[in-house]
């Protein structure tokens, strides 16, 4: 499972532990009743790897390091202790004093592979990309097929989206460990990223037999699915996902996708309200609720959605559209002006905003800022007969009608139809905002009378036709 630093080094920590607790420290009831100089140290030992184990368990990282100031006399040259301690203080965000250990580690063997895998996650998680790369360097010299650097490897190279390369190395890792749950994750992930679904199902349903209470294996079972459009299985796959984590953001996110697509839409509405709760200051919950929301026309609970997409991500710029449209449809000009200028910044090629935020200044009253702002906009365009300049002109003059003639003859000759179906609507509102009502309600119905369109124009119209 793609791991983080903090859950990586307890995992180290586990597998140390278990191996010293099961080994050296063990010790049967008949030495704990010894009164020997040598039972009294194993049960000094003995008391400590409790206590240590007991704070490994409860996750508390601070605890386990106080520990070893208490360690016995004993225990201090144990190298397995040693490395556990490093491994705790790379948790611990101690770089300092993990490194200072590790050098002192790799002094006394240069060729210990755990020693370097520390000091590769060391590196990692100092930022040190030069460190790092020279310690897989090292650990690949001795044993190519290491899983914890070819993961690593691949783990970059999955940041950079070059998923056919991580995949390689994700085998090369899997060579040296067919069971590595890391190694699996990643080897499946890529492989869903790659379209190559059946090797996918694979690794995913082989960390399943390894554990069988891995949440992110079920979720991934579920995306399979949906890969093949089986949304009952991909629901029941992940509400296992959830049932094994109630916490995890992206499975009710899926949920929701997949009760929307079995046109479950209360399920749906459910299952982001929950990523929702569960962490209210990320944006994507409240973009697929909103969605949701305008889709059954619920437009405020929509719009009050799509700005909270705004508060909790101001550079999703795809939301100050749909924002402008809802403020638009709840007649809230000044909000969709505000909205428009937001995603005009973002993409200034676009004819359609400055056009709908002209549109916006007239009414709600504030014509005298229409002018100077499409002055501006009009010195963008050299073409002076084309049909985008020609309608910023009339947006700018308010006619005259010879403008709007020739305006509505190239409508009439325009072929591209997405050109065709934007212009048509901005002449009708420019007649809606002239007070030319029959005129402008001939121009929106044929704007919604097409098929397909592919411009958000288009449901502004169908509103239009439908008060009509």
């Amino acid at each position: 499972m793609k791991l983080t630093k903090h859950f990586l080094a307890f995992a180290i920590c586990a597998s140390l532990a278990a191996s010293l607790f099961s080994a050296e420290l063990s010790i049967s009831e008949d030495q704990k009743g010894q009164t020997t100089n040598s039972a009294k140290a194993q049960s000094q030992e003995a008391g400590f790897a409790l206590k240590l184990q007991a704070a490994l368990q409860a996750g508390s990282l601070e605890n386990a390091l106080a520990l070893f100031d208490t360690m016995p006399e004993s225990l201090k040259a144990n190298r397995d202790l040693q490395k556990l301690k490093a491994s705790l203080l790379i948790s611990a965000g101690k770089n300092a004093d993990a490194q200072k250990l590790i050098s002192e580690l790799e002094q006394n063997d240069s060729s210990d592979l755990e020693v370097k895998e520390m000091k590769m996650l060391l590196a990692k998680a100092s930022k040190n990309a030069s460190a790092k790369s020279a310690a897989i360097k090292e650990i690949l010299a001795i044993n190519p097929t290491n899983p914890s650097a070819n993961v690593e490897l691949g783990g970059e190279k999955v940041l950079k989206k070059h998923y056919k390369e991580a995949r390689a190395y994700y085998m090369t890792a899997l060579k040296g460990d067919e069971n590595n749950q890391d190694a699996l994750f990643g080897y499946g992930q890529t492989s869903y990223y790659l379209n190559k679904i059946e090797d996918s199902r694979k690794a995913f349903n082989k960390i399943l037999l390894l554990d069988p209470n891995n949440a992110t294996a079920y979720a991934y079972i579920g995306k399979l699915y949906a890969e093949d459009e089986n949304y009952k299985k991909a629901e029941e796959s992940v509400l296992k996902a959830i049932e094994l984590n109630p916490n995890g953001y992206d499975f009710y996110m899926d949920l929701g996708t997949y009760s929307r697509m079995r046109g479950k839409f209360d399920q749906a509405e459910k299952a982001w309200t929950s990523a929702i709760k569960i962490d209210p200051n990320y944006f994507l919950a409240y973009a697929y609720r909103g969605g949701l929301y305008d889709e059954q026309n619920l437009y405020a609970k929509a719009l009050e959605d799509y700005r909270m997409v705004i508060k909790t991500n101001p550079k999703y710029y795809f939301a100050y559209e749909a924002l402008g449209i809802l403020a638009w449809h709840e007649e809230n000009y000044a909000e969709a002006r505000a909205s428009f200028e937001k995603a005009y910044s973002y993409y200034p090629k676009s004819i359609s905003y400055p056009l709908i935020i002209a549109a916006c200044m007239y009414k709600s009253k504030r014509a005298f800022e229409v002018k100077p702002f499409l002055q501006k906009v009009m010195k963008q365009y050299s073409d002076r007969e084309s049909l985008e300049y020609l309608m910023l002109r009339l947006y700018h003059d308010l006619g005259p009608s010879n403008a709007e003639n020739l305006i509505a003859q190239k409508i009439i000759k325009e072929d591209n139809s997405t050109k065709k179906g934007k212009m048509s609507f901005y002449m009708g509102l420019y007649d809606e905002i002239k007070g030319h009502e029959e005129l402008s309600k001939k121009m929106y119905n044929e704007v919604a009378a097409l098929q397909s369109p592919m411009f958000f124009e288009f449901r502004l119209a169908e509103w239009k036709v439908k008060q009509q």
